[in-house]
């Protein structure tokens, strides 16, 4: 069972996840408004992996026999100069995320709730991959600067990515 503490701050990071699906949702919307259908794409992916992160965390809570609190999401921004700029802000919207699951982590273990530690790890990893993905495209776009050729390879590169099912949702059977 989990704590009410640990409920709440799941509960929290439930509602930071899916405000994270709408910034993400708004950035897709954004480039595909200035034709820039792959990194639309790129965007629209992770949407669906924010969104699969927030039911993530409705299960396990449910799981551990809490109640799930769906709280209303706070607006986000609509507009970007530009896909460096949306990458950039990627990068430090997700390294806030990242301090918020290890504040969750550092919650179940001072509570020695391993299953909550175990399920919160997954995320850990994940952070980590978050923050180096939207890193490395920063870097890329930096390098090709204004350069059109550039920014069209790069738009079809971020074309390809497709959405998988993360393994805590593909191992519920879901």
């Amino acid at each position: 069972m989990l704590s009410k503490e640990l409920e709440k701050a799941l509960n929290e990071q439930i509602n930071a996840e899916l405000w994270s699906a709408y910034l993400y949702l708004s950035m897709g919307m954004n480039f595909e408004t200035a034709g820039l259908p792959g990194v639309a794409n790129w965007f629209k992916v992770q949407f669906k992996e924010e969104q699969a992160h927030a039911e993530i965390f409705m299960n396990y809570i449910n799981q551990r026999g809490g109640r799930v609190i769906l709280a209303p999401i706070a607006e986000v921004p609509t507009e970007w100069a530009t896909v460096l700029d949306a990458f950039r802000a990627t990068l430090e919207h997700e390294r806030k995320v990242t301090a918020m699951i290890n504040n969750l982590y550092a919650m179940a273990e001072a509570e020695h709730d391993y299953a909550s530690r175990d399920r919160i790890n997954w995320f850990v990893a994940e952070q980590v991959e978050e923050e180096e993905t939207a890193k490395s495209y920063i870097d890329k776009f930096q390098l090709i600067g204004n350069d059109g050729m550039g920014i069209y390879m790069l738009d079809q590169e971020l074309g390809a990515r497709t959405y998988n099912t993360p393994s805590p949702l593909a191992s519920a059977g879901e």
